[in-house]
């Protein structure tokens, strides 16, 4: 398997690269081919690279160009026993035939938009409705489903990898052509910092997040119902059953919604409502947008001891313990993905946000030439001993 390895410091990764190279002395990248994107009408087969980041604490994260997806996460537990915290598949083709968004970075708008369709100064546009009779994630063929130009680094902090990509005026019903980076950092204090940018050249949405499914005991250790989630936010959106919000900003309090202080993420789930039945919905952060990244979130399993913090500048943080999972999909070393297999916690704006205008003085989609779109979450993997 061909490999190119840079690093920084004493040594190189050398994973795959064959007998013996398994020795890892500091941060690094690696990447290999992983296999290509089916040819079409409008141009031949293209190859896909996957990208192996490490930093010197040996944490890795595996990602590829095809949506920027993450396929991998591998962390300690409080025995120092590494594993997979993030659910996904070992080939390209299962992540073509079709899944959940794992690992995917949505937009141009993530979270759902009614009725697929928007106003902007003046002029309506028709976007599709891949989600019942709404919008969800940018589309039948968003962000996620793309061909990212990469670019790999090795920063004083740690390894990364940037992805560009820009989407033509039109895509998906959006006006506007967008250009979006997305960056990778993966540091040496065992943090994931993702940063988005992105500018336009003309006014259209911008709303992008971050849809990992994580389970802190293993991607393949059952459900994540005893993990104990901990969330700075004293609100929450309502939302319909079709999971559109009201337009109310509600307390918490009193409700299956509380996670003020941590609690199992199981506790209250089935009084969460829902068909199926869990939590699917966007949490009112206290601290509201920020210039810098702050507290939103705490996960713990009590069984490995890994955390999950969270991070973020976004106003809203979609919380979703992955209901419609349903046993049908067979992931990694083909385990089997039930219900309620892991959660995911996804900073951005408020869902439909764009029929919503009381709610842009926090959390506004629109994006106009002259200005950019900036967005930092950071994942902090830690042990609870």
């Amino acid at each position: 398997m061909a490999t190119v390895c840079v690093a920084w410091g004493v040594g190189c990764l050398m994973v795959g690269a064959g007998a013996g190279a398994t020795q890892r002395l500091g941060p690094a990248y690696e990447q290999e081919p992983w296999g290509k994107l089916p040819a079409t009408g409008k141009g031949p087969a293209l190859p896909v690279t996957r990208y192996t980041l490490i930093n010197a604490n040996n944490l890795v994260v595996r990602c590829t160009d095809y949506g920027g997806i993450i396929t991998e996460i591998r962390t300690p537990d409080k025995e120092g026993r590494f594993a997979d915290i993030v659910l996904g598949f070992d080939k390209l083709d299962d992540y073509l035939r079709g899944h959940p968004y794992f690992g995917a970075n949505v937009g141009r708008c993530a979270n759902r938009i009614a009725k697929g369709v928007f106003t902007l100064e003046g002029k309506q546009y028709k976007l599709a409705t891949n989600n019942g009779p709404h919008h969800l994630h940018g589309g039948n063929n968003g962000f996620d489903k793309k061909l990212w130009r990469a670019e790999p680094f090795v920063h004083n902090v740690g390894p990364g990898i940037q992805f560009s990509y820009t989407s033509p005026n039109g895509e998906e019903g959006y006006p506007g052509r967008l250009s979006v980076t997305i960056r990778y950092t993966l540091t040496d204090t065992n943090e994931l910092i993702i940063d988005y940018r992105a500018t336009t050249d003309a006014p259209t949405l911008c709303n992008l997040a971050h849809h990992s499914y994580f389970n802190l005991a293993g991607h393949d250790q059952g459900t994540i119902l005893e993990h104990e989630a901990h969330f700075a936010a004293a609100h929450y959106t309502p939302a319909d059953d079709t999971l559109i919000p009201t337009g109310k900003i509600t307390p918490v309090s009193g409700t299956p919604f509380d996670f003020t202080r941590p609690k199992p993420i199981g506790k209250d789930l089935a009084q969460a409502g829902g068909q199926p039945v869990g939590y699917d919905l966007n949490f009112v952060l206290d601290k509201g947008p920020t210039e810098r990244p702050e507290f939103a979130a705490r996960i713990v399993d009590p069984r490995s001891g890994r955390t999950l913090e969270v991070y973020t500048t976004e106003p809203g943080l979609q919380f979703y313990t992955g209901n419609f999972l349903d046993g049908t999909l067979k992931g990694k070393g083909g385990a089997v993905y039930q219900q309620y297999a892991g959660f995911c916690l996804e900073p951005q704006k408020y869902p439909d946000s764009i029929h919503q205008p009381q709610w842009w003085d926090k959390s506004n989609p629109i994006l106009k030439p002259g200005e950019i779109y900036k967005q930092t979450t950071i994942y902090k993997f830690g042990v609870r001993k």
